[in-house]
């Protein structure tokens, strides 16, 4: 037989694209369009439903960048579409229509919209691929609805990376971003859309099979014949004819080994990006409202969402459209998932704000829902920290989902269904979906490669496919489900069942009984840049993170010492706000300018909100007099400052700089520090040991720039060839003494550099405070610690704990981990030295070896300052900038740790009465055990929670003290929940007792009522 299969295919695509699309809908008629412009940010619906209209003609301009503009349209259903018995021809459906004028680019970064009804209600989203609202149509055939249209620009949905001006208000232009090209009623034929949904499915199953199959030769055969059985010039009523021809081919089941593809409705959404935070509150809206109005449609479709902040804006803002998902959410088709606050970060989250995103995350879904989310789901974050496992385990969930990894550039993983295992042991059950997606359209390509792609195929045969369109919003849409009906059992594809995130689970365990293990942090071998970008959000974060600690530990301290009130209300909604912006798209720096100075702003307000609840609790705790006091909210005691608490200890001195022939020598009676006429350090000498910390000829606080152009993805990507082209800042403008600094100034392109080294007396930490004023675009700047150690890894801190690098390059996987990310510190030693690098806002680090002059190998430790990318933001990190970073001789792990919190919680210095002292509220006996956090229980019971964690490693047994009469000591939880003791070994009237494994958290409940 001749082959016809390429003639086929053009003649069904030209079918699809000719006659079939365009009678979806008999017939269009335009409605009555008027039009009110919110002449600001966005308003409530009362406000635009009493604002004055104008008319406003089809196919005018509307809409400048980030403005919203209601449309008021009316209308009725015509009189011919109607019988004379009134009713509308069998097998049509009457909606309403809008395209606002949308353009190629994608779903959710363009033109929507969020259709209400005359009482307020939301009706349903408008978004390119989703235009049709059924109900919008009243049994009447009367049209009377407000559409709420986002005039948001497309700032880069084709990704070619070009700076726009777009991403902030300030420069966005005020010109007209769209043409509204229809707002239209329409009667839809059903027959035309079933058999459209039938067409597409069998043409692009075709396109997935071998093409010397039998099965592809009678699909080609048998849409060549429906395309016969159709007529051309008049579809609809021809249309049963063609789906009888396909109907056989339809019919055919699934091979009895096809893989199991477990479907759950999804919309990813980011909460910032590409859009402000303001504005996905909406988008959140749309989406929503667009899926409960499928589910009213569709019986087996199943919603699944994560993050708790959307949840709470759709309460706070639409209450009506919170009552329907209220009632799917009890029917079990609408399900929160995840646990968190949002999808956040999770690399350069501090770690009690790690367990507070679960804990507020989980918390809310069970105060609304009832629901204990069983899962942790990530699909989009930027790589995963090793703590994790523990910390999924700890606030009550079992299993974890990501799919991210999949966009790693050089390694594939080796499972899609494993249990991963974090720095402590805790193992989780996890899953990437083989989709390597988390918005698929569920496409026969997308179902074969989830297929193809699966890693464990004859260990177990089920995945999870989440599938609508997401980061911008919009979810899933009736053509999805329909493909997925059409999918149940369909020869030559994967089997297809409607189910959600904990029937997989459940599932994949059943199937899946002794799954491989992966050990330690799930790294995304992408996205580098993103430990760097944006730094004042970062330097934000990170000082947000300390000022919560000090405010609940003062204020806790404060309520069980003097019985002052314990602002819980403020704190939960402080923490609340520094979680959101922990949103894995803010904190990294990849978001536009207008995201990143609300951020900015907004970690201003909590800086000023905390100080003030800090100095509160210290006044009540203090009193008032003219003594002083030193206050240390750290884990470990300062001098005679103890850890947690106050006393009246004296200030450390900063050592004298003395001027040498050769530079600057800044000497105390651990360290000494030479610093050379270009304003660097050569030379670093243990004094206890006569060691030189810096490997021959090799000098320290080199400040290095690199040209910076990433392959593609601009703020978040750091690409392997920017080692190549790099220029040492050796020459120093000025090197001099002010006071008890030596302090250097540098020149660099537009930009200048300024550093002080400084000393105290009795530390043996060089402390860098580094101000740039950075004008640099397309530049990264790093700062060269080399340390003559040899050795062939490295710790960094992560939450909770530190992770062993490799600094070889022994593998491939070794090789692509050319930057990574550590939290206050990172510590390079050989038996018997070791060096740490502290910072106060700094995570991008690379660690490397290098051969000494004389044999063997040193290493050297390199610090990310700063970087200018020039999308999305074309104006990243310009400004000024001031951050600190010490330099720790002769340091073990425990002295990374406690330097690690000097440089990011200094002490403070308060005023108090004659006879004032802060005992500490809690004390532990083994310096290995850090206090994370010290705050009164979330019940309002006034327990106090403590939660610890061991940091260094190894099996501890330490007493914990309460300093305040209690009536017992539980073990809980995240949630605060007790459960079965796992380190709590012997509580009585003296303490308590506790046998900690490597690096476990504990978290205690202290019963005061």
């Amino acid at each position: 037989m001749h082959d016809r299969s390429a003639l086929i295919l053009l003649r069904i695509d030209r079918f699809i694209r000719e006659r079939l699309q365009p009678a979806l809908y008999r017939a269009r008629q335009p409605l009555s369009v008027s039009a009110w412009e919110a002449p600001g940010e966005p308003v409530a619906f009362d406000v635009a439903a009493a604002a004055p209209y104008a008319p406003f003609t089809v196919g005018s301009p509307w809409g400048r960048p980030w403005g919203t503009t209601w449309f008021a349209v009316t209308g009725d259903v015509p009189a011919p579409w109607r019988d004379a018995e009134g009713r509308l021809p069998e097998h049509t459906r009457v909606e309403l229509v809008v395209d606002l004028g949308f353009t190629a680019g994608q779903s959710g970064f363009q033109a929507e919209a969020l259709v209400w009804d005359r009482s307020g209600a939301p009706m349903k989203g408008i978004s390119p691929f989703n235009t049709a609202v059924p109900a919008a149509v009243d049994a009447a055939g009367h049209v009377d609805v407000l559409i709420e249209a986002a005039s948001n620009p497309d700032v880069g949905s084709l990704f070619t990376f070009e700076p726009t001006h777009l991403g902030d208000p300030a420069t966005a232009g005020v010109s007209p971003s769209y043409v509204l090209r229809a707002v239209d009623i329409a009667l839809r034929d059903i027959g035309v859309q079933e058999l459209l949904a039938d067409t597409v499915m069998l043409r692009t199953l075709a396109d997935e099979l071998d093409p010397a199959s039998a099965r592809r030769a009678e699909i080609l055969e048998g849409l060549d014949r429906m395309v016969d059985a159709v007529d051309p010039e008049a579809v609809s009523t021809t249309v049963a004819a063609g789906r009888r021809v396909l109907e056989p081919l339809l019919a055919r089941p699934a091979h009895a080994s096809a893989h199991t593809l477990h479907a759950v409705g999804h919309a990813h959404i980011d909460s910032a990006w590409l859009w402000p935070v303001r504005e996905t509150a909406r988008k959140v809206s749309r989406t929503f409202s667009n899926v409960l109005s499928l589910m009213d449609e569709d019986e087996d479709f199943v919603f699944a969402s994560s993050s708790a902040q959307q949840f709470a804006w759709m309460k706070e803002h639409y209450p009506a459209l919170w009552q329907r998902l209220l009632a799917r959410v009890r029917e079990g088709r609408f399900i929160p998932v995840g646990g968190m606050w949002v999808e956040s970060d999770t690399n350069m989250v501090g770690a009690e704000a790690m367990a507070r995103q679960l804990l507020e995350g989980k918390t809310f879904f069970l105060e609304e829902f009832g629901i204990e989310t069983p899962e942790v789901w990530l699909p989009d974050s930027f790589g995963y920290s090793a703590a994790l496992p523990q910390i999924i385990r700890a606030s009550g969930s079992k299993w974890f989902l990501t799919q991210k990894i999949s966009w790693n550039e050089t390694n594939r993983m080796p499972h899609h269904t494993f249990l991963w295992e974090g720095i402590d042991g805790t193992r989780v059950f996890t899953h990437f979906p083989p989709v390597d997606k988390y918005n698929s359209d569920v496409s026969a390509h997308d179902l074969a490669h989830a297929q193809r792609n699966f890693s464990d195929k004859g260990r177990t045969n089920v995945s999870l496919l989440p599938y609508g369109y997401g980061d911008g919003g919009g979810g899933p849409t009736a053509e999805m489900t329909a493909a997925i009906a059409r999918t149940r059992s369909l020869e030559g594809a994967p089997l297809v069942e409607h189910s959600t995130p904990a029937r997989f689970f459940e599932t994949a365990e059943r199937e899946y009984t002794s799954p491989e293990t992966w050990a330690g942090e799930l790294y995304l071998e992408f996205h580098r840049g993103t430990y760097t970008s944006q730094l004042r959000t970062k330097q934000g974060n990170r000082r947000s993170e300390h000022l919560l600690r000090e405010a609940e530990l003062w204020a806790a301290t404060a309520t069980v010492r003097t019985g002052a009130d314990y602002p819980a209300a403020d704190l939960k909604r402080l923490w609340r706000l520094v979680l959101l912006q922990q949103f894995h798209d803010i904190l990294p720096g990849s978001s536009i300018a207008w995201v990143h100075r609300d951020a900015e702003r907004n970690y201003a307000a909590i800086a000023a909100e905390l100080e003030q609840i800090i100095d509160r609790s210290l006044r009540a705790l203090a009193g008032t007099g003219t003594r002083t006091l030193r206050v240390n909210a750290a884990p470990h005691a300062r001098g005679d400052v103890p850890a947690l608490g106050a006393g009246a200890a004296a200030s450390s001195v900063a050592v004298t700089p003395v001027a040498t022939a050769s530079g600057f020598v800044l000497e105390n009676e651990l360290v000494r520090v030479g610093i050379d006429a270009d304003g660097m350090i050569a030379s670093l000498v243990d004094l206890r040991t006569g060691r030189e910390s810096l490997p021959p000829a090799q000098r320290a606080a080199l400040f290095q720039l690199h040209r910076d152009t990433p392959t593609q993805w601009d703020a978040w990507d750091i690409d392997e060839h920017y080692r190549r082209h790099v220029t040492d800042l050796v020459e120093a403008d000025e090197v001099d003494i002010d006071g008890d600094a030596v302090v250097v100034r540098r020149c660099f392109g537009a930009s200048t550099l300024e550093t002080r080294f400084t000393l105290d007396a009795g530390s043996r930490t060089v402390r860098l405070a580094i101000d740039v004023d950075w004008h640099e675009q397309q530049k990264l700047l790093k700062l060269a610690v080399p340390v003559d150690v040899h050795t062939d890894q490295a710790r960094s801190e992560i939450q909770f704990g530190h992770i062993v690098r490799p600094t070889h390059t022994n593998t491939s996987w070794d090789a692509a981990r050319f930057e990574t990310v550590a939290h206050r510190w990172v510590h390079v030693a050989e038996p018997g030295f070791g060096v740490a690098v502290v910072n106060d806002s700094t995570y991008g680090h690379d660690i490397t070896r290098q051969p000494r002059q004389d044999g063997g190998t040193s290493s050297t430790v390199r610090l990310s300052i700063i970087r200018g990318a020039l999308f999305p933001d074309p104006q990243q990190d310009q400004g000024p900038h001031h951050l600190e970073v010490g330099i720790v001789v002769g340091a073990e792990v425990h002295d990374a740790i406690v330097e690690g919190y000097r440089i990011n919680l200094p002490e403070r210095v308060v005023p108090s009465s004659e006879a004032a002292r802060i005992a500490p509220i809690v004390t532990v006996s083994d310096p290995s055990v850090v206090v994370e956090a010290v705050k009164l229980a979330e019940d309002g019971s006034s327990d106090v929670i403590v939660r610890l964690y061991e940091s260094l490693g190894r099996r501890i047994r330490t007493a914990v003290t309460a300093g305040f009469e209690h009536r017992g000591v539980t073990e809980t939880d995240l949630l605060e929940r007790e459960v079965s003791a796992s380190a709590l070994v012997a509580t009585d009237a003296g303490g308590t007792e506790l046998a900690l494994r490597p690096f476990q958290i504990v978290t205690l409940r202290f019963s005061r009522t």
